[in-house]
């Protein structure tokens, strides 16, 4: 007797980690049903090489409109795809705008999945549930680099947010023994980042600044250091969790860090700019070749209460799961930035 697929469910298919867990997933064979906002404006780009109508041929790829801020959206579509795994990435994920949208950063982000993990319950306990946990939780942290173990000290409403995401997660598995898992996921870039990333501001900024078509990029705080991989090699280490023979809690990241100057430096060195940098603090500009100003720093880019440092150990997932990431930090910038350039040119 054929094996039947597994079927998957994506809340937040249409962001960057959707749209790489998805492709992932297709080449394991699986059904995939992804779950998507209803928007004004078509915003599927990320997937539009595997997405296709309900009138196309693409039976193993499905999207539903749904929301994790609707409990009866997420009842009725866990209802009728009867997914064998269930990854929650939907969140309002910008650190920034959650302090200026705090209550709808909590409800999308921490009751989210709550509303998701009451379903299960209700619906079948046999699901497996990944939740996409942040190393902003870890905010000001205690000790570097960042373990499962280390205390969790949020410095945002969306750190604070993802924070009762994680326990509830794993309240739920000990109260229901519904096989739940958190994935501490450090910051993860792509070609397919959102603009308003600072990784990806300083990209599409740097080779814009290259290209003639724009003059000055404005960053915030230059000296936040951040532990950067690739999101391709992330979505496979969210799969990994849950073919684990047991649930738990996997911190994913590189193990190593780097400033925001530095990685500035770093995309500078694959479009062959010469920066150079002067002044300090406020005050502190690089400038091209040209002698122009092309970098400055500005108030409005900093953060009420700073994540100053950031740095993963992921020797737990790469004993366990045998997990380790592919990309360094070389590797992920020449992705982006031969990704953006492809886009100027064309």
């Amino acid at each position: 007797m054929k094996k039947k697929n597994k079927t998957a469910l994506i809340f937040g298919v249409t962001g960057q980690d959707g749209a790489y867990l998805s492709k992932f997933l297709l080449k394991k064979n699986y059904v995939v049903h992804g779950v998507k906002r209803r928007h004004s404006s078509i915003n599927t780009y990320r997937i539009d090489d595997i997405y296709r109508d309900q009138f196309g041929k693409k039976k193993n790829f499905q999207l539903h409109y749904g929301d994790v801020t609707d409990s009866l959206s997420i009842h009725n579509i866990i209802k009728k795809v009867k997914p064998n795994e269930i990854y929650n990435l939907a969140a309002q994920s910008h650190v920034a705008v959650s302090f200026e949208l705090p209550e709808y950063t909590t409800n999308a982000d921490a009751l989210g999945t709550l509303r998701i993990l009451e379903t299960i319950v209700k619906i079948d306990k046999n699901i497996k549930f990944y939740q996409a946990g942040s190393s902003e939780m870890f905010g000001k942290v205690v000790e570097s680099p960042q373990n499962e173990k280390t205390p969790f000290y949020p410095r945002s409403p969306y750190g604070a947010a993802k924070l009762y995401s994680h326990w509830i997660t794993i309240n739920y598995r000990e109260a229901y023994k519904l096989f739940a898992c958190n994935g501490i996921l450090f910051n993860h870039e792509s070609p397919l980042r959102g603009e308003t990333f600072v990784t990806k501001k300083i990209v599409s900024g740097l080779c814009r600044i290259k290209n003639g078509n724009q003059k000055k990029l404005y960053l915030g705080n230059l000296y936040a250091k951040r532990d950067w991989g690739h999101a391709e090699d992330y979505v496979e280490a969210m799969w990994k969790i849950l073919q684990h023979n047991m649930a738990d809690d996997f911190v994913i990241s590189t193990g190593k860090q780097y400033s925001i100057k530095q990685f500035i430096n770093m995309v500078a060195k694959q479009l062959s700019m010469k920066l150079k940098w002067k002044g300090a603090g406020i005050n502190e500009k690089a400038y091209d070749e040209n002698k122009n100003c092309v970098i400055e720093c500005n108030i409005k880019y900093f953060r009420k209460s700073e994540v100053d440092t950031l740095q993963g150990d992921y020797s737990k997932a790469k004993k366990i799961l045998k997990w380790k990431p592919k990309h360094n930090i070389n590797s992920l910038i020449k992705d982006m930035v031969d990704h953006e350039l492809n886009l100027l040119f064309k």
